[in-house]
């Protein structure tokens, strides 16, 4: 398969599984009771639209913050994927009365930056998550055509977030909350998965540049 599909698909599915629209879909109801469809509408798109802006924000800068702090991407990984496994876990397993529905908003505010935006939608596993994959374009023999396959998947992981909350109280009724519950748990176990892969590759990674493993190719 082409490496910039490759790309695309990976960071579309692994976005869109660690923001999870559907684990936003109570929160944004909660935000939104008492407001019109338009207002609903609104909301939606403006949280979505702060969630491209971050992403494309840590998308370029990544890199340049490491450097900043001297970090390595094969540590990023290794964090990232230490957020991801206890996210998933959290998803997989959600404590009693832990909501993210806040009881109301700063008059003036509509939620949409926070807490829906950040650290609802776009958390710390999805900073990690972005910011690790800037070693795969940057790796690229084309990396002008991985960043915009890159792009495009922040853009289509956001189309359907908006979309799902759009119309979140149309979904919320036919699935119901026990449907959501479910979806929910499934997402968070692949969410841990994907953690341990980053740990795994990460670990490897640091390893190699270090000079304890040699020959050791990772898939």
């Amino acid at each position: 398969m082409d490496p910039a599909i490759t790309l695309f698909v990976g960071m579309f599915t692994t976005l869109l599984a660690i923001i999870n629209p559907l684990e936003a879909i109570p929160v944004f109801l909660g935000l939104m009771q008492g407001k019109s469809d338009a207002d609903h509408r609104r909301v939606a798109a403006r949280s979505c639209i702060y969630v491209v802006a971050l992403a494309f924000f840590f998308l370029v800068f990544g890199n340049l913050l490491l450097r900043l702090f001297d970090v390595p991407l094969s540590i990023v990984r290794v964090v990232g994927g230490i957020i991801l496994v206890r996210l998933g876990f959290s998803l997989f397993n959600p404590s009693p009365g832990n909501s993210l529905v806040p009881s109301q908003t700063q008059p003036g505010q509509d939620g949409a930056f926070v807490p829906l935006a950040m650290p609802v939608m776009f958390g710390p596993g999805a900073i990690a998550t972005v910011i690790g994959l800037t070693s795969t374009i940057r790796a690229s023999q084309d990396w002008i055509l991985s960043f915009a396959a890159a792009s495009l998947a922040i853009f289509a992981a956001m189309g359907v977030t908006y979309l799902l909350l759009a119309y979140a109280q149309t979904i919320l009724r036919r699935i119901g909350p026990q449907g959501i519950d479910a979806a929910t748990r499934i997402v968070g176990f692949f969410v841990s998965a994907m953690g341990m892969g980053l740990i795994f590759h990460g670990s490897m990674e640091f390893l190699q540049a270090n000079g304890v493993l040699h020959g050791v190719q990772t898939p």
